[in-house]
């Protein structure tokens, strides 16, 4: 069977045809700034890639309707669309793209798989916040967490390689989060009920004191829609230095970009340690993203602030990777990996699961 994978992130389209034994038969990336899917262009590039049989849609938010993937059909789009008052900054763009797919590919059924679905495991101290009960249930307030698809691959893949039971997996790109993964299902996570919840990222905020956004309703002179434009689109290493990329403050030496460098790992580390807390000690630490895979610095530093719980890299092997590559110091208790994010295999494993 052969699978169009169609993933729409945080700043890019990625298409992918897959054969029967995930052979890449196909590939194109297009660029999706701020989330704006260019229908025209998607649907060219999809005009000019290999025949599939089905198409696999990486769609941000399943509510708590869709645990699993599912056959998108004229009772599921429509559901899919009431949800995109849950993630109205992502949603929107996995539809477009979805719809855009199908318009061009009408005959080959469409199936939705969910970035939230991996995480509808958390353990119920994980993904309940402390607010009224009847909120909670009118609104379907809980904690669903994001990123997945890569979170489910990439603690499998680790899983495959050492044995591993207790994994964190940290998928740093753009946006970025934790996942603790006991015996391959979601406990834990540091996304929340929005994808702003959690680690600092390129230009999302990540937690923050909620009495601030509060505060900055009353005092900072900002409507709603500009508060949040600025925590999902003005923050993170943006307002902390002036670039969101990573690479660029790799290389400065300024007061700005050091203080982002040392904010990033200082919440990155914390949330690996409430991950391992979480379950209750550490077999494998997983780095994936874009950052996760090419920054060794990144590694590094992190790494460095994680020895009392067994983290320890061997340098020459954080420099020098090879595909998928454990990175573990001799003697070090806790494996240590970096793993391609590979989100389009779990897409099109998820499709074929369903037997389609």
């Amino acid at each position: 069977m052969r699978v169009l994978v169609v993933n729409a992130g945080s700043s890019s389209i990625k298409l992918r045809v897959l054969g029967d034994d995930d052979e890449l038969l196909g590939e194109r990336d297009l660029d999706a700034p701020r989330g704006e899917v260019d229908r025209d262009a998607l649907a060219a590039a999809v005009r000019e890639l290999p025949d599939a049989d089905v198409a696999g849609h990486r769609v941000v938010h399943g509510g708590q309707r869709f645990r699993e993937a599912v056959r998108v059909d004229d009772e599921v789009l429509p559901a899919l669309h009431e949800l995109t008052d849950l993630a109205p900054l992502h949603q929107p763009k996995s539809l477009a793209g979805l719809e855009a797919v199908s318009a061009v590919l009408p005959g080959v059924p469409a199936f939705a798989c969910f970035d939230t679905a991996f995480h509808a495991t958390l353990h119920a101290p994980a993904a309940t916040y402390a607010l009224p009960a009847a909120l909670r249930e009118r609104f379907g307030i809980r904690r669903y967490g994001f990123h997945g698809l890569s979170h489910a691959y990439a603690s499998r893949r680790a899983a495959e390689m050492t044995g591993a039971r207790r994994i964190v997996t940290c998928h740093l790109g753009a946006g970025a989060s934790l996942a603790a993964v006991l015996a391959g299902h979601s406990i834990d996570t540091t996304m929340g009920f929005t994808p702003l919840e959690g680690l600092v990222m390129a230009t999302r905020s990540g937690s923050v004191d909620p009495g601030l956004v509060l505060w900055l309703l009353e005092h900072g002179d900002l409507t709603e829609s500009e508060l949040a434009a600025m925590l999902e689109h003005e923050s993170g290493l943006l307002g902390l230095a002036g670039t969101a990329d990573m690479r660029e403050l790799l290389v400065r030496t300024d007061h700005d970009a050091e203080l982002a460098l040392a904010v990033y790992v200082h919440r990155l580390r914390a949330g690996i340690a409430a991950m391992t807390a979480s379950l209750r000690g550490l077999d494998a630490l997983v780095f994936t993203g874009g950052v996760g895979e090419h920054s060794a610095e990144v590694r590094g530093r992190a790494a460095d602030g994680l020895d009392f719980l067994g983290v320890a890299l061997d340098e020459q092997r954080n420099i020098h990777l090879r595909g998928d590559t454990d990175l573990t110091a001799d003697g070090a208790r806790v494996r240590t990996l970096v793993i391609a994010a590979r989100e389009d295999l779990e897409i099109a494993r998820q499709v074929r699961r369903l037997g389609a």
